[in-house]
């Protein structure tokens, strides 16, 4: 089953699967306990896009501190359970919007039964997750002692069905792994054999350099496929780098169209302006924009224009001075050091003119 044919799911006010939007994931890496840390990094989060928010709940205090939270913020709020059942009752009953749980790790069937049926009773989504790094011993013996596909695909599987013996089918499934393309299989054959909505990502991919890379090439690869429900694009970084990337990466496959487009050539030996410097005045300065159009920052007045004929507007240096241009026509040369200043009052009346997403 692909993205338009799965289940649809639906978490706070927002709904997964069926051909729903894929929403953005991200997980917040304050104290849960600590209520108004968590509440400033969520609606940090909150502006820059991130639809989905998750938080840990190690402890009992989490637990009631997530009552809290729900009041502060406006996206659905997913609590991630390991090993303690009385966590996820506790996290439920607190108000949380989905669940994270891995069945395997929360104790015998009476246990999981108590999540469920609590789930059952808020009619909350539970998302059941499965790392390749806490794969059963069973499951890596079957493939030669290494983990497979195969064998993250059969785990999720095995525990999607514990829960639907439990009358239970409000499910999500995510089965993360650091390896790109064992993820591409995995959830290539995962897609062939459920219903349910799939939460995508490359999991500890890295710092920001290396985890972009790996999480733009994976989600990249798994989404072009027509496979994924909502993504995390995880970041050992800020959980904000987070959101940017996601954003970046479904811009890029067309699946979301949300703000200005940068496009900008690479620096040579023509180049005769801080270009580098630029384009990144210039990203911040497009952050604050809601159209959806096309900004190009090139380094040559020769050939800039002429290599961004797509862009809806852009700039291109020369030596001391620039040039503005839109669909690769000039439209004014200004000074070098004016160029930015130029650029924001054309997007300014852009704007104004209504040309927003």
């Amino acid at each position: 089953m692909y993205r338009d044919e799965t289940k649809k799911i639906r978490i706070g006010d927002r709904y997964i699967g069926g051909g729903s939007p894929i929403l953005i994931q991200s997980m917040t890496n304050t104290k849960t306990e600590d209520v108004k840390a968590t509440v400033a990094q969520i609606k940090a989060l909150e502006e820059a896009g991130c639809d989905i928010i998750r938080c840990a709940v190690p402890t009992m205090e989490a637990a009631a501190a997530l009552k809290s939270i729900k009041k502060e913020i406006r996206i659905p709020l997913v609590a991630d359970i390991h090993f303690d059942y009385r966590l996820a009752i506790a996290a439920i009953e607190n108000g949380a919007d989905k669940i994270r749980i891995n069945p395997g790790n929360i104790g015998d069937r009476e246990k999981l039964a108590s999540v469920i049926a609590k789930a059952k009773e808020r009619d909350i989504p539970v998302r059941v997750g499965v790392n390749s790094g806490s794969l059963e011993k069973e499951k890596l013996e079957r493939y030669g002692g290494h983990v497979t596909a195969e064998g993250i695909v059969e785990s999720a599987l095995d525990k999607v069905k514990q829960i639907e013996e439990l009358d239970y089918d409000n499910l999500v499934i995510s089965i993360k792994s650091s390896d790109v393309m064992l993820s591409v299989a995995a959830h290539r054959l995962l897609a062939e054999k459920t219903k349910y909505p799939l939460h995508v990502g490359i999991t500890e991919s890295g710092t920001v350099k290396a985890g972009n890379i790996k999480s733009a090439v994976g989600l990249g690869i798994i989404l072009n496929d027509g496979i994924g429900d909502t993504i995390r694009v995880s970041l050992t970084d800020s959980p904000l780098e987070e959101i940017y990337s996601a954003k970046q990466i479904l811009k890029a496959l067309k699946l979301r169209k949300e703000g200005i487009e940068l496009v900008s050539c690479p620096t040579c030996g023509r180049t005769k302006i801080d270009l580098i410097g630029l384009a990144k005045k210039v990203e911040e300065l497009i952050a604050s924009y809601d159209m959806n159009i096309k900004v190009a920052v090139m380094g040559c007045v020769v050939n800039g224009p002429g290599e961004a004929r797509e862009a809806d507007i852009g700039i291109a240096g020369g030596a001391g001075e620039g040039l503005i241009f839109k669909k690769g026509e000039a439209v004014r040369k200004v000074p070098e050091n004016a160029l930015l200043g130029e650029l924001k009052k054309e997007l300014d009346e852009m704007q104004a003119l209504g040309k927003t997403i």
